[in-house]
Parts: structure tokens; C-alpha cells; sequence
């Protein structure tokens, strides 16, 4: 009879941070909210969480996040509007948004780094494993990323970050790569993550990062944690410490494209590619890149 393992009923989302690279569009604007054709980033990733049966998700913000909340929020005037000018479709779509899940939001406090929102959730986490999944990237999947992930954990029990072959040898030095030693088929026991290493000392192309199922453990690491650069706590030295006291195991995703919107040119790509896939304007938008003289 196979071990039962505490369910992943939470997701984190960390979202406090400034997108300086995005300036000044981000001056208002926070990098979660830039828009992928008609939806902004963050919602293809709540969309994924809800799609891989998770529905208490804790979003980390700051005093300049307020537009994320009022997205996912119930807009009563828009509503009313649309509903008096017999736009059902889109008060569906609204409507929809804001019953996707139950939403908590947390302030961020503390020193900055990306391990700092994730020792912000404690409180609401308790003692459960949860998930993290970053608001600024998205990898579309299917199934998806973090419904792969789950299944790993079902069945062993383990923290399980996902993993991302990365193409190109140059951009290795952009990513935590993942020494490994093959468990079966996509999963992979970690054995050490070397964050942005240059390309020929790389111990893989097996990038690991991006989303993340860990355990309670995790809280007092970061709390013990040494700042690292610039003096901020950084999640990738938290695992590092993790792997030393538990077994922490890679699941490639499978059928998986990364979208990286981090930078302006991964952005526009991103654009184009979904603008080329939504069934409203992909023909025009891809005669318009036909006719374009460079």
C-alpha cells in the first residue's frame, strides 16, 4: 500500500518586487500586471495553480501592488456597466476572475530577495507543504507545470522544483542549473543547484526554478539564513541547505515552453507568440509580421 502524504491545498506568489528592467513603465505599473495580449502576466499564473487543483492562493505584495488585488477583486461599477450594455461574454470573463480563487494577501516585510516573500506566508501556511510559483514567468504546459509537479510529490513525498531543459549553452550563466542524478523518466534527485554558472562549467542544461512544492522546513532555514549578495536572502541558498537535510528532487516538465518575461525582448516575444495563438487576432496579427519591411 503506497504512503499517503499531506495534500498541497496552498500557493504563494510572490509579487513585492520593484521590475526595475520594465522603468518607467513599472513606476506604476507592477511587472505582474504587464499584459500578454489581454490578460496579464500573473493571471496565467493563477490560471495554472486553479488548473492543477489548487485554490487558497497567497499573493505577496508591497504598498505599490494594490492594481494586483483590484484585478482579482469583484469591480461592482464594471460590472453593472457591462451588464446594462448586454456584454455578457465579458462580464463572464470578469466575474470569472474574481471566483477563480480564494485570494489572500500578505505585505511583504523584511530585507529584499526572493527569499524574504516566501518566509512571509508562514503564518498562513502553518505546517503544510505548499507551492511557489514566481508572478513575472509563465511555462505553458499540458498538463500543466505545477500539476506535473504534484504528481511527483504524491508519489514520493519530497520537495520537487520544476526543471527546464535550456537550449541554447549560452544562456545557462542566466539560470540556477541542477546537478542531478536520474530517479526515473523526468524526475531527478538534486544533488546541488549552481546558480548562473558560466556555460562550459554548467553541471547540466537541466534548469531548476521557476516553481517550487516545499515543506514547512523551509521557514526556520530562511529565517537562519546569512544575507547573501547585495545583503538579501536568496531562496536558492535556503534550498541549498534543504538538499543537505532532505532529499529534493527535479520533475522535467514535460511538453513544456518557458516564457520568460522578465526582460524586454523575452516580453515581446512572449507577445508575439500569444498574440499568434489567440483565436481573435491571430490571422491578422501574422499578416501584419509577413508584411513588415525591416
Amino acid at each position: 500500500m503506497s504512503k499517503s502524504f499531506p495534500k498541497i491545498t496552498k500557493a504563494v506568489i510572490p509579487a513585492a518586487g520593484f521590475g526595475t528592467r520594465f522603468l518607467p513603465q513599472t513606476k506604476a505599473m507592477p511587472k505582474e500586471m504587464l499584459p500578454i495580449v489581454d490578460k496579464p502576466v500573473i493571471q496565467y499564473v493563477v490560471e495554472e495553480i486553479v488548473a492543477s487543483g489548487i485554490t487558497d492562493i497567497i499573493m505577496i505584495t508591497g504598498w505599490h501592488k494594490r492594481s494586483i488585488e483590484d484585478h482579482f477583486d469583484y469591480p461592482f461599477e464594471l460590472e453593472k456597466r457591462l451588464e446594462e450594455a448586454g456584454k455578457e461574454k465579458e462580464l463572464a470573463e470578469v466575474r470569472r476572475i474574481a471566483n477563480m480563487a480564494n485570494f489572500i494577501y500578505v505585505r511583504q516585510k523584511g530585507p529584499y530577495g526572493n527569499a524574504t516573500p516566501v518566509l512571509c506566508a508562514k503564518n498562513v501556511i502553518g505546517e503544510e507543504p505548499f507551492a511557489v510559483l514566481w508572478g513575472d514567468e509563465i511555462i505553458y504546459s499540458d498538463p500543466p507545470r505545477l500539476k506535473q509537479m504534484i504528481q511527483v510529490y504524491e508519489e514520493y513525498g519530497k520537495p520537487v522544483i520544476s526543471g527546464v531543459r535550456i537550449k541554447e549553452k549560452k544562456d545557462l550563466s542566466r539560470y540556477g542549473i541542477a546537478k542531478v542524478k536520474s530517479v526515473k523518466d523526468n524526475v531527478y534527485e538534486i544533488e546541488d543547484i549552481v546558480e548562473k554558472p558560466e556555460p562550459d562549467r554548467a553541471p547540466s542544461n537541466l534548469a531548476a526554478h521557476g516553481a517550487y512544492i516545499l515543506p514547512p522546513e523551509i521557514f526556520p532555514i530562511i529565517e537562519n539564513l546569512t544575507p547573501g549578495k547585495g545583503g538579501e536572502l536568496w531562496l536558492p541558498e535556503a534550498i541549498d541547505q534543504l538538499i543537505k537535510i532532505e532529499k529534493v528532487l527535479a520533475c522535467e516538465i514535460k511538453n513544456a515552453t518557458y516564457y520568460d518575461t522578465g526582460n524586454k525582448l523575452a516580453y515581446l516575444k512572449t507577445v508575439i507568440e500569444f498574440g499568434l495563438r489567440h483565436p481573435e487576432i491571430n490571422g491578422d496579427l501574422k499578416n501584419y509580421l509577413k508584411g513588415l519591411k525591416l
